[in-house]
């Protein structure tokens, strides 16, 4: 499903980041059809939420949940083959994540960090001799979405480790995780990095003010980079 569609509170559900990752639409203008949605009608607004997400700065923005519902109605104005093509990946992977709720009444593998740490407190009350910081890892593991820099840092400074998404990048490009020249590559997860699997990178295109099509890459640090991170600060702890 490549995280087209995710559960989130027992549902099935996509973001509109996600959305606009997938069609190449400007996030903003997402927002803002959504925002029309909702004002015209005032029955839809439960097919959407609210939520927040973090940039590879370490800025939080505005981002909108919505399900299979709310999504019918944005993509009803996307128009386009292409579109059409990109709806009917969106079908599947509704489809498929309803069929895994149904199926296993909600369990599935951890999308999400909150996800890992409600896994983690669930095996440390059935498995009391591991270590709850040991466990927390294995549940980190186990996730199979990539997350941004800055929400590796709050992460580690929940567990006590003192940084915050600026910190870490400096010191991944410290230990050469990160490329550290000035560049268009600056920031991009080195060779080093890639061949341990610690990160990958997000491609994503908008359409800029003056029509330009941008490409913008970002580094995120998959389930076994999260892990092995996380894992190395506490043991230097």
């Amino acid at each position: 499903m490549n995280d087209l569609v995710i559960m989130k509170e027992q549902q099935a559900v996509t973001s509109s980041l996600q959305v606009s990752e997938t069609f190449g639409k400007n996030h903003q203008h997402i927002l803002e059809a959504i925002d029309n949605l909702t004002v015209e009608n005032s029955t839809v607004k439960n097919m959407f939420s609210e939520s927040l997400y973090t940039n590879s700065r370490g800025r939080q923005y505005r981002q909108i949940f919505m399900n299979r519902d709310g999504f019918t109605l944005l993509a009803m104005g996307f128009t386009g083959k292409q579109a059409l093509v990109f709806k009917l990946k969106y079908i599947d992977a509704f489809n498929q994540m309803e069929q895994q709720i149904e199926q296993t009444g909600g369990y599935q593998v951890p999308t999400n960090m909150a996800e890992a740490l409600r896994l983690a407190a669930d095996q440390a009350e059935k498995i009391e001799v591991l270590k709850p910081k040991a466990l927390f890892a294995d549940a980190v593991a186990t996730s199979h979405t990539s997350i941004l820099v800055g929400d590796l840092a709050k992460i580690l400074k929940q567990n006590g480790i003192e940084t915050g998404a600026r910190r870490l990048f400096n010191w991944l490009r410290e230990q050469h995780y990160l490329i550290s020249r000035k560049g268009a590559d600056y920031n991009s997860p080195t060779q080093r990095s890639m061949e341990l699997g610690l990160f990958e990178i997000k491609e994503s295109t908008h359409i800029n003010g003056d029509g330009v099509t941008v490409t913008t890459k970002t580094p995120k640090v998959t389930g076994k980079g999260q892990s092995y991170f996380i894992n190395r600060f506490l043991q230097a702890n």
